[in-house]
């Protein structure tokens, strides 16, 4: 039986001042012991420098990620840039082995400028005119940042231009002059978790303070938000709440300040891409006479739903070897990423009148695990894929639904697969599920020294892939 300890008896609880010095040094102390043991020997010197020429290599692909319809953005790390720099280029250079690349921040130089830590955490640009951005730094990794804006055709920061302290926040373009914003406001302004519980319309040139509030969330949700989808036609403003790790609450906001319950279950995720709602079941929902099962994929328009309609198309419905992976939209289409037996699964879907037509995407070598890097729903229905395996590098491939795929970028090789083999099995559990794994190496010889992964951590399983590091 465990046995409970009263916290006044308990030896440890100074660990647990995350900030104290106290815990900090002992944190240090034994760091120190384990670079000792481990650190001190040829072969850890021998596959330090093979693991960074690794992961440091120059014909490493820049995975890129559209923003506009002219250029690539990517952000790229080496040992000469070990904080990264942010840059672009267009899809004309991309193609060379070489690239003309336009930096847009180095965040090195950034750091020893300013004498900061500063760690890249994301950019949020403004759609459209792609003219300015919101960058989010933070001091050595943390989850708050600091957020400024940034202005594409100078590559400088504006000055005067929106700016916030460093705080765990979310922040969101409405307009060139609007922006939402969830921050610390001060005393009441934040959840028990931390996190933002008041979100705010802030108009530039205005005081933060001054900051219209257009949503409230409770001291005990996890935190708060709000988002602008400025697509043609379909300009809509979103607020909600996360209430757990998996549960929220969404509400459509009205040009009134009126807000509409977006009436799925609270363990769903839901998008929504121009007139259309998806919403993907984490358990069974009985609606409109039906039960869907957890796992399954629905579709609808969205203003219909919103009216109380309940007619709900089935995009996809989990079996016993099949599971839903994520979903992304072209300008048209809607591509659907599934797991089947832990191996990738493309397939388009098209709406239409008699309803969803569905084709496997073109481009998907037959052995590889396959993912979509980056489309761009805002201009058109191209897509950037990428392909590897245990044995193969990636590959990253252009396409066009319906149309040619072209090879963009191979990763280097770093190992000689010849010899290796590829197999897939199935373990029985206790409950009689076969769950699938796979064995890499020499294909006549089974048995042996086995090195042993896996990860399940956040409903993320791990699919085949390249690595040169450990092979």
């Amino acid at each position: 039986m465990a046995t409970l300890i009263d916290e006044n008896d308990d030896p440890y609880l100074w660990l647990e001042d995350l900030d104290g010095a106290d815990a900090a040094g002992w944190v240090r102390d034994r760091n120190a012991e384990a670079v000792t043991a481990l650190a001190g020997s040829e072969r850890f010197a021998a596959l330090r420098t093979e693991i960074r020429q690794v992961l440091d290599a120059d014909d490493r692909i820049p995975y890129p990620g559209w923003c506009g319809d002219h250029f690539f953005y990517a952000f790229w790390q080496d040992a000469t840039n070990p904080r990264g720099i942010w840059r672009r280029t267009t899809l004309d250079q991309y193609r060379r082995s070489e690239p003309d690349w336009d930096a847009l921040l180095d965040v090195d130089a950034l750091a020893a400028e300013e004498g900061e830590n500063w760690v890249w955490s994301g950019v949020t640009v403004l759609r459209p005119g792609y003219q300015r951005c919101l960058i989010s730094l933070s001091r050595g990794g943390a989850d708050a940042v600091v957020v400024r804006e940034f202005d594409l055709g100078r590559r400088a920061f504006v000055e005067d231009g929106f700016t916030l302290p460093e705080a765990k926040c979310d922040v969101c373009w409405i307009d060139a002059d609007h922006i939402y914003v969830a921050t610390d406001f001060g005393p009441g302004s934040l959840t028990t978790s931390g996190y933002p519980r008041i979100t705010k319309r802030w108009r530039r040139g205005t005081p933060l303070a001054e900051a219209e509030v257009v949503y409230e969330g409770r001291a005990d949700d996890v935190g708060v938000g709000a988002s602008h989808d400025p697509t043609p036609g379909f300009e809509r403003d979103f607020v909600g709440c996360s209430l757990d790790f998996y549960r929220s609450e969404s509400y459509l906001l009205t040009e009134a300040g009126e807000r509409l319950r977006i009436a799925v279950p609270e363990d769903a995720e839901w998008d929504v891409h121009r007139e259309w709602l998806l919403i993907r079941l984490r358990s069974p929902w009985a609606v409109g006479g039906v039960t869907h099962p957890a796992g399954a994929l629905l579709a609808t328009r969205f203003d219909e739903f919103l009216a109380g309609g309940r007619e709900l198309a089935v995009l996809f419905r989990p079996d016993d070897r099949t599971a839903l992976s994520y979903h992304v939209w072209t300008r048209n289409h809607l591509i659907l990423a599934t797991l089947v037996d832990v191996q990738s699964r493309l397939e388009v879907l098209t709406p239409g009148e008699t309803g969803w037509r569905r084709e496997p995407l073109a481009g998907l070598p037959d052995d590889d695990q396959s993912w979509i890097v980056d489309t761009d729903p805002d201009h058109g229905d191209a897509y950037l894929l990428a392909s590897a395996g245990f044995l193969q590098s990636a590959t990253l491939r252009l396409g066009q639904v319906g149309g040619a795929v072209e090879a963009l970028k191979r990763e280097p090789t770093f190992f000689d697969p010849d010899g290796l083999a590829v197999h897939q099995f199935f373990a029985t559990s206790a409950d009689g599920t076969q769950v699938p794994y796979f064995v890499v190496g020499d294909p006549h010889s089974p048995a042996g020294p086995t090195l042993l992964t896996g990860y399940g951590g956040y409903e993320d399983c791990q699919v085949p892939h390249y690595s040169g590091v450990t092979l």
